[in-house]
């Protein structure tokens, strides 16, 4: 399994067991809550995808399918109702900070420009826990607080930076991945903010 793969299925299975819980907290009905964990899951990278001219990941890939079934299967089974805290935020995390590296690495090895490369690892990231806030009637974390966006363009940016010094794609992949979720992390501990617009 390449690690671009791995890296897919990992953040696929993260996001879509956030996104099913999430559902579940709002009382949504099974599909719904299938419906949720699919586009919190499946909806960056096949954003990501599409810029590139690509196909979705999902259409040829049926881990990928089998991967979101698995977190609405473990959500249903134990039935928990988990509010945005403790753990799931720590998978949340490491969801953004895999997927961030996952977008970045496609586009880097496309050889695309190291701008392309930081955005298209930000909309991976971010589109899907966007989405899913949206269909929840939740306020988008995304716009208002967690610096969710900042810390995958870090570790985006991070990641560009040591592939143009020659790092390993492997390295590189560690350590930008790293400091998505480093950030994100000091954000929430220390209540950090980007600033807001005021009158």
């Amino acid at each position: 399994m390449s690690s671009l793969r791995f890296l897919d299925l990992l953040s696929t299975f993260v996001f879509a067991l956030v996104g099913a819980r999430v559902a579940a907290d709002k009382r949504l009905d099974y599909g719904g809550i299938l419906f949720i964990a699919a586009i919190a899951s499946l909806a960056g990278g096949t954003l990501r995808n599409v810029f590139l001219g690509l196909l979705p990941i999902w259409i040829n890939d049926l881990w990928i399918i089998v991967s979101v079934l698995s977190a609405v299967l473990l959500t249903l089974v134990f039935r928990r109702v988990t509010h945005i805290s403790g753990s799931l935020l720590l998978l949340d995390t490491l969801g953004l900070a895999v997927a961030t590296i996952s977008g970045a690495k496609l586009a880097n090895d496309l050889q695309l420009p190291w701008f392309a490369v930081i955005i298209l690892g930000v909309i991976t990231a971010v589109t899907g826990g966007l989405l899913r806030d949206i269909l929840c009637q939740l306020e988008p974390t995304l716009l208002h607080r967690e610096t969710i966006g900042t810390s995958s363009a870090i570790g985006a940016i991070i990641f560009v930076l040591c592939v143009k010094f020659s790092l390993s794609i492997e390295l590189a992949s560690l350590i930008g991945g790293a400091f998505v979720i480093l950030t994100r992390l000091t954000s929430i501990r220390f209540d950090l903010h980007l600033p807001k617009f005021k009158d």
